[in-house]
């Protein structure tokens, strides 16, 4: 157990609370367990070459999830950008240090129109222009001279017509190079090699999410070529794209130790514990007339156990936003799913061992108050 440190959070006066909503960015993601953290401290006493530790540490990862190359960045996000820069500008100095000006380089990513979210900003942060199809047709006629790389946001598979196999086919036969986005992809621990071994040439994830590793750091996996590529784009190279998303000692060693723990652990063992949480926390409102709860796993995005509580708003004069707002504000402040506004969801996977406890009795005097 790392030694106890100065509580600056608490001297700043900002309130925390238990998770029990997820991974999510804007609520600081995954807590890294006690041999990350000690990792992180050791490495901070040390100095360095960076260039040759992300080399150490990107073989040690593609080894484990055998892999040709990997490498850490800066989040999710940015794999998604050093993996764009990579397809476009590859290893040439000169168009390293020009992008985003993309003029006499390939400037067009395609993606399907169901895969458009917020985060593929972070393609677009390297000048290309994304091009939106539908249908195979489309795909195979909008590829051309200026195509750079073909993107695929897992997230969003359901929402597009052509799916993981078939992209990655139209691509190879094309001659395109891929890169599917699954930051909150893990678990299931298999997606870590299986999206590469299915002919993705390049893969990005969250490294503060199911990891939990650094929220600030992330992994993008794929070929030799193009991994080489996103180093070049990528700090302390100081004319490139990406000299923003830096990426100390620290949050690679905390990466490559948050991976090896999680590929070790029990992972059978971990989802009878997620699944155990949910049950205890429904137990806790059993006996409240009116309320029902189901265990659900959400099928794409932080796929673990979680529990759904229902009930007839109108009757109990309750909405679930009403509710979610008493749970974040009484003591102990807990923090829901958000997004769900017909039931209150719970995710049980990042609070601490007997938090559950706690989530429940605060649920319980939320629904009979």
């Amino acid at each position: 157990m790392p030694a106890a440190g100065r509580d600056i959070v608490s001297e700043l006066g900002c309130r925390t609370f238990i998770n029990a909503a997820g991974t999510y960015t804007r609520l600081t993601a995954s807590r890294m367990p006690d041999e990350v953290v000690a990792a992180i401290q050791v490495a901070a006493t040390k100095f360095c070459d960076l260039n040759e530790l992300q080399d150490r540490v990107g073989e040690r990862i593609a080894s484990r999830l055998e892999c040709e190359a990997a490498m850490v960045s800066a989040g999710c996000a940015s794999a998604l950008t050093l993996g764009t820069a990579a397809c476009v500008a590859g290893d040439d100095p000169d168009l390293i240090k020009r992008l985003p000006d993309t003029e006499g380089m390939k400037g067009e990513v395609i993606i399907q129109k169901g895969h458009r979210i917020g985060y593929d900003h972070a393609i677009r942060n390297t000048g290309i222009t994304l091009i939106e199809v539908e249908t195979r047709e489309e795909l195979e006629k909008a590829v051309n001279e200026n195509t750079a790389m073909m993107a695929f946001i897992n997230t969003k598979a359901p929402d597009g017509q052509i799916q993981h196999e078939e992209f990655v086919e139209i691509a190879r036969a094309k001659g395109v190079p891929t890169l599917i986005d699954a930051a909150a992809d893990i678990p299931p621990v298999d997606n870590l090699w299986r999206f590469t071994k299915m002919g993705f040439d390049l893969v990005a994830f969250s490294g503060g999410k199911g990891l939990r590793g650094p929220q600030s750091a992330g992994l993008l996996l794929g070929r030799k070529r193009l991994i080489a590529a996103a180093r070049l784009n990528n700090s302390p190279n100081s004319d490139a794209v990406c000299r923003t998303n830096k990426v100390n000692k620290e949050e690679l060693v905390g990466m490559l130790a948050a991976l090896e723990l999680y590929l070790d652990q029990d992972h059978e063992a971990v989802w009878a514990d997620w699944e155990g949480r949910c049950d205890r926390i429904a137990e806790a409102v059993a006996d409240v007339e009116g309320v029902s709860t189901e265990t659900f796993v959400p099928e794409l995005a932080n796929a673990v156990p979680h529990l759904r509580v229902n009930w007839d708003a109108g009757a109990r004069g309750l909405t679930p936003t009403q509710a979610s707002d008493a749970m974040r504000d009484g003591e102990p402040s807990v923090e829901v799913r958000p997004g769900a506004t017909k039931t209150l969801e719970i995710a049980v996977w990042m609070m601490n061992p007997g938090e559950e406890e706690l989530v429940g009795k605060r649920l319980r005097e939320v629904l009979t108050a």
